[in-house]
């Protein structure tokens, strides 16, 4: 990684912005790459650098966007000669370039992904259990409360006073956790709620988490597929009864989310890729692995700014809208007949297809 690399990528870390390195390791002539040969791939699909000709870009970029979306490193072995693609079991990615010329690439492909943002609200001691258990898994963590301290949240990088948190950070996608147990919950679940969070969670019990459902369901006017990105009660169901147990059960179900693997809809913002799906058949066009036809409108989504995501079945759709995710999430099976067609069946009469998010 040459120096100029190496500065880029220390200044984006210090920002907190996702990008790939790419890394030209190895090459076998004729080819005009070097090792040692790196550039920066944005979440956009711009490069900063150069790790190859016009063959083999394309090619890496889109790795290193997959790299971004798993947050998995990978070895790319590129040349003309290769029998098949796929993934070695030694772990290589063998690659095709068609239009090279001739030689083999070898590049490593590195995702940085900025730290998760654990955002509290409220200073109860299962909120001072999760900031203490999050922080120190990792998390960045920002505790909110009119009455918090410093002091009393020595594992937070942020303690504030603000309660209006949909001004806060404005392009931030935040893990909300509300644990004020009564005192200004429904104020933070509807800020949560409605600005572009990547879970917002309850630390309620089920009748309490109803009765604030219910409120802002009357109150906010909130669309239905916002409320059923709430999850309340916050945590897995691990019997836990402490608060430390409470904190636990909740960040092993945020990990459950950005790891993509949880069973149920929590993100009314960006897209967490939902695993186990009932199968049914795959829709067409498919660019990149990623089907571009919702299958609850019919809508084309633009690859470029897709972000509303859902796995079925090993293939992954897009979305117009959460509102379509969500449907489709409730109800695969309903949607794969046809583009537009059985979700428009599924939807109540007089209710809208989905909800601009």
């Amino acid at each position: 990684m040459n120096r100029s690399t190496f500065a880029r990528a220390a200044e984006l870390e210090s920002a907190g912005r996702p990008f790939v390195v790419a890394t030209v390791v190895a090459v076998a002539r004729p080819t005009s790459a070097r090792p040692g040969a790196s550039g920066i791939v944005h979440p956009d699909g711009t490069i900063e650098g150069w790790v190859g000709g016009s063959c083999a870009q394309p090619v890496v970029v889109r790795e290193a966007l997959h790299a971004l979306a798993d947050g998995q490193p990978r070895l790319l072995r590129l040349s003309k000669d290769t029998p098949a693609e796929g993934r070695r079991a030694d772990g290589v990615i063998e690659l095709v370039m068609t239009c090279h010329s001739g030689g083999t690439l070898e590049i490593y492909v590195e995702p940085h992904l900025p730290a998760p943002l654990l955002w509290i609200a409220g200073t109860t001691p299962i909120a001072g259990a999760l900031a203490a258990l999050g922080a120190g898994s990792g998390w960045r963590v920002s505790v909110f409360d009119p009455v918090a301290t410093a002091e009393a949240f020595p594992g937070a990088e942020r303690v504030s006073q603000e309660t209006s948190l949909g001004g806060v950070d404005p392009e931030a996608s935040p893990y909300l956790v509300v644990a004020t147990q009564g005192v200004w919950d429904e104020e933070a679940l509807a800020a949560g709620l409605r600005r572009n969070a990547s879970y917002v969670g309850l630390v309620a019990s089920p009748t309490r988490a109803n009765v604030v459902r219910q409120w802002l369901r009357d109150e906010t006017g909130l669309a239905e597929d916002r409320l059923a990105a709430l999850r309340a009660p916050a945590g897995l169901d691990l019997g836990a009864e402490t608060a430390e147990e409470i904190a636990l059960s909740i960040l092993a179900e945020l990990v459950q989310v950005r790891r993509g693997r949880a069973p149920f809809v929590a993100s009314p913002g960006p897209a967490t890729i939902r695993a186990g799906q009932p199968s049914g058949p795959a829709l067409q066009p498919i660019v990149d692995d990623i089907v571009l036809v919702d299958p609850v409108c019919g809508m084309t989504v633009d690859r470029a700014t897709a972000r509303h995501l859902a796995e079925h079945d090993g293939t992954v759709y897009a979305f117009c809208s959460i509102g379509c995710r969500t449907r489709f999430i409730k109800t695969p099976s309903a949607f794969l007949i046809a583009p537009g067609t059985a979700g428009m069946e599924a939807t109540d009469p007089g209710s809208p297809v989905s909800s601009d998010a």
